[in-house]
């Protein structure tokens, strides 16, 4: 006979998953490791962490001016930090992201714990442990009196807690007679905590909304008493920011104008205080044109009508008179941007165009434009011929001038800065240089054709800010709550009390009075310095009795940490 080998039969491989079903674990793994607490506080951490450059860096969306300066300062490293969106920190999408990702996170993490917390309120504190001696917290002593009695003198102490009492019937293995109490108290700890997340979830909701329906516009006015300006469109203000869902239009109307501005500064020249008289309108003010006077300060704005105006900022705006031969004045008042904010020597640019009439051919009137470019020092400092400025405030102005005549590109339809001629047209000849001149108050230049340029002198300006946030109110409430909440789950702390009482047994005294065993233990459900006080104070209200006769050896031991031994 001949034996035949008979392989062992292939072991079977385990069925593989279906695609959905991978699918949908993963799924399942990422949504529960995005809804861990874990994951939310570093979310949060990460948010905080990002928004450090909002504050250190300047924003396009508070100075567009301030950031191309930045930019333009930087050479290669500043393109590629406004490609990163680092001046625009707060609608970037990176930030976005991890907003989105942290309000995500809380959701998950809150609303199951809504949920365990309604349950926990409807659920009776637990059953006294079997064996109350391994508690952190415990004494055995014995009172005049039945089980009943006792436990009732103790739940009357126990006011303010939730309180449940069993008899040996609802309780496993009782001794005859026997009757329990099971208190717990606390439950506002957790209710708190609640309260602070979901109030932190509502802040994030709310910024959102104001992002998304509000608005902020910039003006400069000047502090003269003159027209001001009125929020009746976009193009009243020298910059404006609608939100994600706002095309500018319902904006709510106001009319402020600035009658007076007053910079405090210390002795080295550092601002102290800004404050602002101005007049304003809004609702019937407005039909029956009545002007309401007020004063602002830096963080202490207008608030009416829902918006805001905030005093952002200052400067001057120097005041010239152009004068041509045939005696016709031209006076313009412009603002000039200050280069340093220290001594507030500031730079600028003014353009005049003759009076109709003067040049009967187009090409020649264009021809002989006047434009004044130079510098404007509130306290005069000269070096040599250079001026410069020693202090902000408005002592002893001057002016370091060029003037210009040509072509200055008021008409031909291209973008002109507000603060620096066209050098393009300077560069081909369209525009020539005139006169450099320095001016004080009163004094003037006069040209080759007889035209007189005077300095009248400067008048301050104030940057303000109108803010449209509807969720304003709603960003208070979610931070007052939030307080709240923390400091509910901060100050109230989570504890457990359990009395048993049961007959003694009439041999242990030898007397035939009725007597009652009565155990008690606590347990803190969180770690609290001080619970052992309490304790000691809820023993003497509960059983009448401040004897620790007997207590338990380990409950004068000073008792540095809570276990939930016996629970």
């Amino acid at each position: 006979m001949t034996a035949t080998k008979t392989s062992p039969p292939p072991a079977a491989t385990p069925p593989r998953q279906s695609l959905p079903r991978r699918g949908l674990a993963l799924l399942r793994n990422t949504w529960r490791g995005l809804t861990s607490m874990r994951t939310a506080l570093m979310l949060l951490f990460l948010l905080a962490l990002a928004a450090i450059p909002g504050a250190l860096l300047p924003q396009r969306s508070l100075n567009a001016q301030k950031v191309d300066k930045y930019i333009a300062d930087r050479g290669m490293l500043g393109p590629w930090m406004d490609r990163l969106q680092l001046f625009d920190v707060f609608s970037s999408f990176w930030f976005t992201a991890i907003y989105a990702l942290l309000f995500v996170s809380l959701v998950g993490c809150i609303v199951p714990r809504v949920f365990d917390h309604y349950k926990a309120l409807r659920t009776p504190p637990v059953m006294v442990p079997r064996n109350l001696g391994r508690l952190p917290h415990h004494d055995t002593t014995t009172v005049d009196g039945t089980p009943a009695e006792a436990i009732e003198q103790a739940q009357r102490g126990l006011r303010g807690w939730r309180v449940v009492t069993r008899d040996e019937n609802e309780v496993r293995n009782a001794r005859p007679g026997e009757v329990t109490l099971s208190a717990e108290k606390g439950y506002l700890r957790e209710l708190g905590n609640l309260v602070f997340h979901l109030a932190l979830v509502g802040l994030l909701v709310a910024v959102a909304a104001g992002k998304l329906f509000g608005y902020e516009g910039n003006v400069i006015v000047v502090a003269d008493g003159g027209p001001g300006f009125c929020t009746t469109s976009p193009a009243a203000f020298d910059s404006f920011r609608a939100g994600q869902v706002n095309d500018g239009t319902g904006l709510t109307p106001i009319c402020v104008r600035v009658k007076d501005f007053d910079a405090d500064y210390l002795p080295n020249g550092q601002a102290e205080m800004f404050t602002a008289n101005i007049e304003y309108q809004t609702g019937e003010d407005l039909t029956n044109d009545t002007w309401r006077d007020t004063t602002i300060q830096v963080n202490h704005p207008l608030r009416v009508a829902g918006d805001r105006v905030y005093l952002q900022g200052h400067g001057y705006a120097p005041t010239f008179t152009v004068t041509y031969p045939d005696g016709t004045k031209r006076t313009q008042t412009i603002q000039w941007r200050p280069d340093d904010a220290t001594t507030f020597l500031s730079s600028g640019v003014m353009r005049f165009d003759p009076p109709g009439g003067m040049y009967p051919d187009e090409t020649e009137r264009r021809k002989n434009q006047l434009a004044i470019e130079g510098l404007f020092a509130p306290t005069s400092l000269m070096h040599g011929n250079l001026l410069t400025s020693s202090y902000p405030e408005m002592r002893d102005p001057a002016v370091a001038i060029d003037i210009y005549r040509g072509e200055t590109g008021l008409d031909t339809g291209r973008a002109q800065s507000l603060f620096a001629l066209d050098g393009e047209m300077i560069k081909q000849g369209r525009l020539v240089k005139q006169e450099r001149v320095n001016l004080q108050p009163g004094e003037s230049s006069t040209l080759s054709d007889g035209t007189k340029v005077t300095f009248d002198g400067a008048k301050e300006f104030a940057n303000l800010q109108v803010s449209h946030d509807p969720a304003q109110n709603w960003v208070l409430v979610s931070a007052v709550l939030m307080m709240a909440g923390l400091l509910v789950s901060l100050l109230v702390k989570r504890r457990r009390i359990w009395v048993r009482a049961y007959p003694q047994d009439p041999d242990d005294d030898g007397s035939d009075k009725r007597r009652t065993v009565v155990e008690m233990g606590g347990l803190a459900r969180t770690d609290q310095a001080g619970w052992g006080g309490e304790f000691d104070r809820l023993r003497t209200r509960l059983l009448g009795s401040d004897s620790t006769a007997g207590a338990n050896p380990t409950e004068q031991r000073p008792v540095t940490r809570t276990e939930s031994t016996g629970e």
